[in-house]
């Protein structure tokens, strides 16, 4: 951490919780700020909270007295999910009061340089593929961000021989100001989060403020194959590096089955340890990152071969009776279990999909799910993914939840086939998040296994 001393005696409110904003109070109380904690939920509901106050920290909880920011608070550090339409921030906004998210004190105090990955899909797993190749390295690579690790949290902890390897969401692009990695990835853009932002245009330019303070030193990766990011990269002082799985590029590209990097052969495509063409896109922006940062080509292709997965998005499971088991839970949209869906054989596929109803129909799936051996549907969007299966002429079944799409399935199942869990809903019609869903899929498969080999 650098020793610095520009929040010191400074008043600071942090406003929202969670790890970010527990991370985020206790490092600005390490720097001599004088913090205050402000967070809806009730205090003795609020272990994080409880926790602050035994450090010494000022807490308020329960609510979000607009009158609070009348003791002149210098700096606002907000939880990412609060949005700019929230009555705290127009008033601070109002108060010209400077409104950061938690990366932004990440930066300010990290000594290890920073690669920082955004975009709509595969950006987990693109974060996660990185680190892998820095741990096949030997380097530092230390996940942080969006990830499930709070930024400011590892930061803290970093030195100069480590990197930070930072997942960023739009919603916490919009609270920098000096953030500056040396090198960024754009994963790509579709629309996203427009109840939060508005509009995609202003989605896209969240997103885009990752490259804000970059020079011509640093290197910024785009997907080459999208119209939008070959634009916005005219825009930039950064170097930029495409990837393609399309065509030719000074950058990484897919060539007749081969993965290059500036036209050096890296690996062949199939020895990805995860399916599917966008994990062929997230492992060119791992490679550009890689040869970006000096790592060998043995490392990459150890890492990228024995990648595994990320929980909840395309995770390879068990094999039960040669049947293989797949949560993609963290697919809650159409575009991402589309993206699922081309890594597998549809004659030998049993897909468990639904969930809560945003409102939208599934007609953009529907030449993607054609030829399936079935599909198990649940939730709020049962009956319009059922009439998606009646236009393809897919086999469907309706189960309450997902352990019972699972028994389902497997049931249907035979030695070959693949059962896949891909939402393309959200799942707040009957779990708590995705997570809380992929984890009954997995206890479901877990069950199954024991049943079998019991």
């Amino acid at each position: 951490m650098k020793d610095i001393r520009s929040f010191n005696n400074k008043k600071v409110l942090v406003l929202g919780l969670a790890k970010s904003g527990e991370a985020a109070a206790r490092l600005l109380d390490r720097l001599g700020a004088i913090v205050t904690v402000n967070d809806g939920k009730p205090f003795e509901d609020n272990p994080a909270a409880q926790n602050l106050l035994e450090a010494g920290i000022k807490v308020i909880c329960g609510s979000h007295p607009l009158d609070l920011l009348d003791e002149n608070f210098e700096l606002i550090v907000k939880n990412p999910g609060i949005p700019y339409t929230n009555d705290m921030i127009q008033k601070a906004q109002e108060k010209r009061i400077p409104i950061y998210t938690e990366i932004e004190l990440a930066y300010l105090n990290s000594e290890a340089p920073i690669i920082a990955i955004t975009g709509s899909n595969g950006k987990t797993t693109t974060t996660t593929m990185i680190a892998d190749v820095f741990e096949q390295a030997g380097r530092s690579g230390l996940l942080s961000g969006n990830i499930g690790f709070p930024a400011s949290k590892v930061a803290a902890h970093a030195t100069a021989t480590d990197t930070l390897i930072m997942e960023l969401s739009s919603f916490q692009l919009m609270g920098i100001e000096q953030f500056h990695p040396k090198i960024a990835v754009i994963t790509n853009f579709f629309e996203g989060h427009l109840d939060y932002h508005g509009t995609f245009e202003d989605y896209v330019s969240a997103k885009w403020r990752i490259q804000d303070n970059m020079t011509p030193v640093d290197y910024l990766v785009i997907n080459h194959d999208q119209a939008m990011a070959r634009e916005l990269a005219q825009q930039t002082s950064a170097t930029v590096v495409p990837i393609s799985t399309t065509g030719l590029v000074d950058g990484a590209y897919l060539l007749d089955g081969q993965l290059y990097f500036r036209e050096e052969a890296i690996m062949p495509a199939h020895l990805i340890g995860v399916p599917g063409s966008h994990n062929v896109e997230n492992a060119l922006a791992t490679i550009a990152v890689a040869k970006l940062s000096g790592i060998e080509n043995q490392a990459i292709i150890a890492a990228l071969s024995q990648f595994g997965g990320v929980k909840h998005r395309l995770q390879k499971v068990a094999t039960i009776a040669g049947v293989t088991f797949y949560n993609d839970s963290k697919s809650t949209n159409t575009l991402a279990t589309q993206k699922a869906l081309s890594g597998f054989d549809n004659h030998q596929l049993l897909l468990i999909a639904g969930g809560l109803d945003r409102g939208n129909d599934f007609d953009d799936l529907l030449p993607h799910v054609e030829g399936l051996k079935g599909m198990i549907v649940l939730g709020e969007a049962a009956p319009k993914l059922i009439a998606l299966c009646e236009k393809a002429g897919i086999n469907y079944q309706e189960a309450k939840d997902v352990k019972e799409a699972v028994h389902l399935a497997f049931a249907k199942a035979q030695a070959g086939d693949v059962i896949l869990l891909s939402p393309a809903n959200a799942s707040w019609d009957m779990y708590k998040n995705f997570e809380v869903r992929g984890d009954e899929f997995l206890a479901a498969v877990d069950q199954l296994q024991g049943d079998y080999h019991g």
